[in-house]
Parts: structure tokens; sequence; C-alpha cells
């Protein structure tokens, strides 16, 4: 008889905690004993994990920003996590952990490429599938992500188009236009939110799939097929969100792994256990458009008020500050870089290595002024004179562009109040690209963004933007705007 099949995917993200004008991470006395919450969690879920090899037996996504992190700071866990990775296990995910729906099309798809050249640089393959930031979704979104060679990727079941509800034994095709399509996998919410939110119910693994797992894959598919269920989670709750979650996961995935004995239950990464599944042929499905795992109004706590905040009239303020602070960013990136002869977009598609700690910025600087040598040089409509040498004006531009794309990490807006450290980080990567661009170019930038900063609260301390903004960079010794 045909096992049925169960899924584990944990997704594993930590934002980027580095000051991005000295690039360490500011000690966190909230983080004791560790030095900061990146060092904490690694302690608590990431080491452990690793020791036990539960990345080789589960389908994970380990975010860049943390991936870089542990290359730097735990060189020998980041390779022994990069080593569970079986060829089918690991999935890619945009770089900054950007709502892709709520950004340009051009920054979706720099996120995108990204975030699969770094998976390329980390582990030496290709991705097959991808894990879209707080599963934010649009078909647009999708349609990049094909577009770019990704295969599959997981969604959560209210994030299907239809109102009848959808099977989330099985996998569907979604078609993206163009001649794509992708496969989703829709996780199943009764056992992901008792694997995420109910301690009891992890207390013994064992009794999980007897009572739990088994009476869901009970019955096959329509087609005579086993089902397959897929429980997806953030990655942390594994020993850190709950502790020693980590003895449960190796207990679930050793015992009932693929090719354990057990006669009714097959446990393992998503990558593995579709097969055939992500091939032509699986029934079609539609998405619903600018939806998420976490918020079930769309994607209104990034952007608006969410009816799940007590207050969340800051936010819109604070997008539209950045989008704007963005716009003149990259104006000033096409003005700058295109009497150079440097096509500013594949330049910055490229400085993922950097970004990544895989290539010196002075290395890759050169080498793509060496690659633009002989490109024509046209002058944007806006003209803007800079004296620095073209490699030294090169690498500013793509520093500032790297920080304008880390502004947007989705933990800026996912809590209550933008005087938590989430916001103000967003901000000092804000401060740093705008300064470097004023620096080159005589501009406004920092001004401009303080004053639209002005216009958003924060519901605890009544602080405005301004306020809030010159309390991120006095954290970590900038001196305030004039």
């Amino acid at each position: 008889m045909t096992r049925a099949r169960l899924a584990i995917h944990a997704h594993f993200y930590q934002p980027d905690r580095r000051d991005p004008f000295t690039g360490r991470i500011p000690p966190d006395p909230t983080a004791a004993p560790a030095r900061d919450w990146t060092e904490r969690v690694t302690d608590e879920c990431y080491e452990p994990n690793a020791v036990r090899g539960n990345f080789r037996r589960i389908g994970w996504d380990l975010g860049p920003t943390l991936a870089s992190w542990l290359r730097v700071e735990r060189p020998d866990l980041h390779d022994a996590i990069a080593a569970q990775d079986d060829g089918s296990n690991a999935m890619a995910q945009p770089w900054h952990h950007t709502i892709l729906p709520l950004a340009s099309m051009r920054d979706r798809r720099t996120e995108i490429r990204w975030g699969i050249r770094d998976f390329e640089l980390r582990y030496g393959r290709r991705p097959a599938g991808i894990w879209l930031p707080e599963t934010a979704v649009d078909l647009p979104t999708l349609r990049i992500c094909a577009q770019e060679g990704i295969r599959y990727t997981i969604l959560a079941p209210w994030q299907a188009g239809t109102d009848g509800g959808v099977d989330p034994r099985r996998p569907y095709r979604v078609e993206v236009g163009g001649g794509h399509s992708l496969t989703v996998m829709f996780y199943d919410a009764e056992l992901s939110a008792a694997v995420s939110f109910d301690p009891a119910a992890t207390n013994n693994a064992d009794e999980f799939v007897r009572a739990r797992v088994l009476p869901r894959l009970a019955h096959p598919l329509p087609s005579g097929a086993a089902p397959l269920a897929l429980i997806a989670s953030d990655g942390e709750l594994y020993g850190h969100h709950q502790g020693f979650r980590e003895l449960f996961l190796a207990r679930l995935t050793s015992w009932y792994g693929t090719g354990a004995s057990d006669p009714h239950l097959e446990v393992g990464a998503l990558g593995n256990l579709l097969g055939e599944a992500s091939l032509p042929g699986l029934p079609v499905m539609t998405v619903r458009d600018r939806t998420s795992w976490s918020c079930h109004h769309g994607v209104l706590r990034w952007g608006a008020e969410c009816p799940d905040a007590t207050d969340g009239r800051w936010k819109q303020p604070l997008r539209l500050a950045l989008d704007r602070l963005a716009a003149a960013i990259d104006t000033l990136t096409e003005a700058l870089l295109r009497p150079l002869g440097v096509d500013p977009w594949a330049a910055r598609d490229g400085y993922v290595e950097v970004a990544s700690g895989y290539a010196p910025a002075g290395t890759y600087v050169a080498r793509v002024l060496a690659e633009s040598a002989g490109a024509p040089r046209t002058r944007p409509a806006l003209a803007v004179r800079s004296r620095r040498a073209p490699a030294a004006l090169l690498q500013d531009v793509l520093a500032a562009q790297s920080s304008r794309l880390a502004m947007f990490m989705s933990d800026a807006w996912f809590w209550d109040d933008p005087a938590r450290q989430e916001t103000l980080q967003a901000m000092r990567f804000a401060a740093h690209a705008a300064r470097l661009l004023d620096h080159m170019a005589g501009t406004d930038l920092e001004r401009t963004l303080v004053d639209d900063l002005s216009a958003l609260h924060s519901p605890s301390t009544g602080a405005d933007g301004a306020a809030l903004y010159r309390l991120a960079l006095e954290q970590v010794g900038q001196p305030a705007p004039g």
C-alpha cells in the first residue's frame, strides 16, 4: 500500500540588524544572555536543529540576511546547514524579506534575482522553489518567479482563488501568463496552526502523528493517489519560540521520515515528496492577489490600517515616505550611472554578490566598469554632475541602492508601533541611502525624508516620525540631520 505523505517546511529568517553605516550589529540588552537577537535565536534554534540533522530531513528556506550573518559570524554552522541541502529540500527566498505585491515591478525582480543568485552562491545549484516573504502574493509576482526559472512555491489555503475551499492534500498548477505556470502547494492550516501555536500538540511526536496527522490523510484523493499534506511554519518555533521543539522535529522526521519503516506515513521535504506531481497534469487553481499568510486582510498589515492593529495609522505615511525616497534615489541612480555607460539596473541585480559577501565591492565595481567600457553613454533627462571618480561613484550608488532595498523589509510594518527597533532599523537604512546620494549629488533627499516622516506618529509615545528618525540615528552614534 502506498503510504500517505507529510511534508514539513520551516521558514528560517532574521532581519538585517546591521548598522548600515558601520556594518556591525549593535549589542541589544533585551536579547540577554546573548549579545543580540540574531545570536540568541541561533543558539536556541539554528544550531540545535543543525546538530540533530533536522535540516537534512525537512524542507526549508534560510533567509539571505540570516545566512550572510551566519557565514561571517558562525561559518562552521553555516556550512553545516548548507551541507544538509540534498539537492531538493532547500528553497530560495527573496533577499530582503520585502512584501513583494507592495513593491515596484523592478524591485520585485531584483529581490527575486538576488534570492536566486544568493542560493546559487550558497548551495551551488539553482533553486526549484521559492518561499515568498509572508507568502504575500499576486499574479505578477508569480509570473516573475516563473520567468526566473522557479517551479513551485507554498501558499496558505485562504490564498487559493476559490470560494469553495481547496483540498490541501494535493498540489495545484497556477497559470501565470506568457506560457508560464507554477506548482503551488497550499499548506494544511489545521496541522500548521497546531505546530505553530499549540505547544501541547508537539509534546509527543508519536501522539501528534496518531491523533492529528493520520486522520487528515486517511482517505485517498479522488484519483486514488496517496494524499500529501504540508505543515508550514516559522522555523524559529523549533527551539526558540517553543523550547526543545527541535527534539519533536527530530523524532517526527527520523522515525517517520523517508526510508523509515512505518507502513502508514512518509515524512520529508516538499521538494522530495512532490515527485511527478510537479509536472503538467495537475488541477488548475488561481490565487487571490495581494494576500498573505499572516494578515487575513490581504497585505494591509504592511501599508495601511489593518483591523488587526490597534492603531495602524502610522503605516501608510511610512510607506509613502519611503516610496518617495526610493523614487528619488532611482532617478539619481539613472542620472549618475548612464553617463558612465553603466546599465544601473543590471548592475544593481548583480550587486547581490557583494551584499551576500561573495565578492568585494571594489572587485565587482571594476568588473562592471570593464564590461561597460564600450557601451554608449547616454545623458538622462535629469543632469547631475559629480566630481567622484567613476569607480567610487558606482560603488557608492550601488551601496545606496542596497540600503534603499533594505529599508522595505517587512519587519518595519509588522508590529503595532513605529517606535520599535524594526521600524527604526528601516529608517537607518533610509538615512544611509539618502546621505550617500546627497553627498554625491548635492541633493536634499534626507531633508525631504524627515519632512515626510513627520506625518506619522507613534501610538504609544506620541513621537512623530521625524523624532523617531533622529532617535534611530542617535542609537548608532550618527549625527542627527541639520
